[in-house]
């Protein structure tokens, strides 16, 4: 099975003229800063106010409803691809940033009780933060949460 997957790997997962060794390793330096690229731009594009209340800021859906759940189908699987990658970020030695990549993940997905994880995740201290740092490099207001973390 293993010898399966690494002939696969040579197969699928290599950049043509390169090494096999190097191929995987500007494969991972491109992904991570994929996901870094991605989230940032969706960070920073989230209203300030998104976290505040019961309830996300309502957005009026007047599209036909296959439309909605296709996107919704789409939407869940990018989410949960992004958790798994903000997992995999968040291993020590692997560069990316895996708490924030979990983040846009769950923000992205839909299940019971969404609101209240997003919005404890968000409260932690180091992602608080961090999001807050990442928007004023970018000239936006920071994230406003009901109970802000102390320092």
């Amino acid at each position: 099975m293993i010898h399966d997957f690494g002939h696969w790997i040579v197969d699928h997962l290599t950049i043509p003229g390169l090494p096999t060794w190097l191929s995987l390793i500007v494969i991972s330096v491109a992904m991570a800063a994929a996901s870094l690229g991605l989230t940032i731009l969706a960070l920073v594009r989230i209203p300030e106010d998104y976290f505040l209340g019961p309830h996300p800021p309502h957005q009026s859906d007047r599209r036909h409803i296959i439309l909605h759940v296709a996107e919704l189908c789409v939407r869940n699987v990018i989410g949960w691809l992004l958790i798994a990658l903000g997992i995999v970020l968040s291993f020590p030695g692997v560069p990316g940033q895996g708490l924030l990549t979990i983040l846009l993940g769950i923000m992205l997905i839909d299940f019971p009780g969404k609101r209240r994880l997003e919005q404890r995740f968000v409260a932690w201290p180091r992602v608080f933060h961090s999001v807050n740092l990442l928007r004023k490099k970018f000239g936006r207001p920071p994230l406003r949460i009901d109970d802000p973390p102390s320092a």
